[in-house]
């Protein structure tokens, strides 16, 4: 599919992600390393009822957003956001299917209805039911969102999670190097070729939208967590770039059978991945 194909995120299935945003110590730190880093432009902010916050454009489309810690104790954090058309449902079948609500469902102005929940083995995720902001404006493009995975411990626990509260049908892949990998896509979606960016498939299953790691780059001492991807032409000269901005490469660019990924910790601790179809 051509990346007009993804330019909204109007009408987006339950569990599919539609926004992601960054929890930064210093947002104007963050216009300078993600401008540079992805080309992006940036609005002049909301107000303080809003929490301040930044939304990122790509060739004028959003993209992302970045928002100050109301708390230096909050984490420097990517969060991806998974839509659904009803936030407060969602919530109560994620609490019954044993995970929690960190942030309780609430209204944000005009905008829609956002909520923080974290699944059975702690990872934190968002949900947004949208009003007058739909979410992505453009996706799997140059500098756009394009991916989204959980890294978790107990595979047995988290999938029958995911695939009860938002009904994914699960593939299991076979990774170089990862032990055992799984894409999620939404109920009742056609056969295909699965997710694609810029033409390339990403990862197959029936229009793939998310997946689940039991290995990867994480660490025995690394809590499980969600895993932001972005789209980039070159992965080498990105990392090369993040690295000059004050980021850190936590894992090279490797070549995968549908890309070529690297993992990156921005300048603030913030960790994400960049993806070259």
């Amino acid at each position: 599919m051509d990346h007009t194909d993804q330019d909204t995120a109007d009408g987006c299935a339950e569990g599919v992600p539609c926004w992601a945003d960054a929890m930064l110590p210093d947002v104007e730190g963050g216009k300078r390393f993600y401008g540079e880093l992805f080309g992006w432009t940036f609005d002049e902010g909301a107000g303080p009822e809003y929490g301040h916050y930044a939304q990122a454009y790509r060739d004028g489309r959003p993209v992302a957003a970045l928002a100050p810690k109301a708390d230096g104790r909050m984490p420097t954090v990517w969060t991806v956001y998974l839509a659904t058309p009803d936030a407060a449902a969602l919530a109560r079948r994620i609490k019954a299917a044993g995970g929690s609500m960190v942030m309780e469902v609430m209204p944000v102005g005009p905008f829609g209805t956002m909520g923080l929940a974290a699944d059975p083995e702690g990872a934190v995720f968002g949900l947004w039911q949208g009003g007058a902001h739909r979410g992505f404006g453009l996706t799997r493009a140059p500098g756009a969102f394009c991916w989204a995975e959980v890294y978790s411990r107990d595979a047995s626990l988290v999938d029958p999670f995911y695939e009860g509260v938002f009904g994914y049908e699960g593939h299991d892949l076979d990774l170089p190097g990862v032990e055992a990998f799984r894409t999620w896509s939404p109920a009742g979606s056609e056969p295909g070729p699965g997710t694609a960016v810029g033409g390339r498939q990403l990862f197959p299953g029936a229009g793939a939208v998310g997946g689940r790691s039991a290995d990867g780059y994480s660490t025995p001492e690394m809590p499980p967590h969600f895993l932001v991807y972005f789209n980039v032409t070159d992965a080498d000269a990105t990392t090369a770039t993040a690295t000059r901005l004050g980021g850190r490469v936590l894992m090279p660019p490797s070549d995968i059978p549908y890309g070529r990924i690297a993992v990156i910790r921005d300048n603030q601790g913030a960790v994400f991945a960049v993806l070259q179809d």
